[in-house]
């Protein structure tokens, strides 16, 4: 019981090097690319799946936003597979890493503004003054909506290393306290394992909401941009 809280968040290393990229780059092998005239049953479901999903993204999109499906159902997948593996016992969460989430974050915002200024030049600006403002508060309110546009990826990024984290230790906490009443009190102590398991259940449930989540606020900064 003497281990750090905070371990698990620890970028793993090996001789002296970050292995982050092997781990980023692994979930790829959950989603393997069809090769046959007929798939199987998993191969099937995941199509079916991802096709569902990006149906009710892009429902909302005119052509030019429907262009970043392949860039948002890529993003979905990749942070709903690296939580859910951050599930397994002594394995690594890089969406626990708020400069992993930033660097998803920042890129995506950016593009879709950038994309609204180009396109829509207009329509961006207005963002900045709602009509009818009284001429006294428009610096005030101009500064205001500035920096609510700036803090959008960084919301992105806190919301989602908050929650996968707090998710986390959470588990750790409670695993922990069911390890020591196993020897103190066996009654108390399945009383926490129970909570231990819908606690994970409910992690698991976490872990895809909030990749929902994360690409449908990216979806939205998109859609106020195209």
């Amino acid at each position: 019981m003497n281990e750090n809280l905070f371990a698990s968040f620890i970028t793993p290393t090996l001789m002296g090097l970050p292995i982050i990229v092997l781990i980023i780059s692994f979930p790829n092998i959950l989603f393997p690319s069809p090769n046959r005239l007929v798939n199987n049953r998993l191969v099937s479901f995941q199509q079916w799946l991802v096709q569902l999903v990006l149906k009710q993204m892009m429902a909302m999109h005119n052509l030019k936003g429907r262009t970043w499906s392949l860039m948002l159902i890529s993003l979905i997948m990749f942070i709903g597979s690296t939580n859910l593996l951050g599930l397994l016992p002594h394995s690594f969460t890089p969406t626990t890493q708020l400069s992993m989430n930033l660097g998803m974050a920042i890129p995506l915002w950016a593009g879709a503004v950038i994309t609204g200024f180009r396109h829509k030049t207009k329509a961006s600006l207005a963002h900045f003054l709602p009509q009818g403002t009284p001429i006294p508060l428009i610096p005030l309110l101009v500064i205001i909506e500035t920096i609510s546009l700036f803090i959008q990826p960084m919301a992105l990024a806190v919301r989602l290393t908050a929650n996968i984290t707090a998710g986390h230790l959470l588990m750790h906490l409670i695993g922990g306290a069911t390890l020591v009443l196993t020897s103190i009190s066996p009654p108390t102590a399945m009383i926490t394992f129970i909570i231990l398991i819908l606690l994970t259940i409910l992690e698991f449930a976490v872990a895809l909401i909030q990749a929902y989540v994360f690409t449908l606020l990216v979806s939205l900064y998109l859609h106020d941009n195209t």
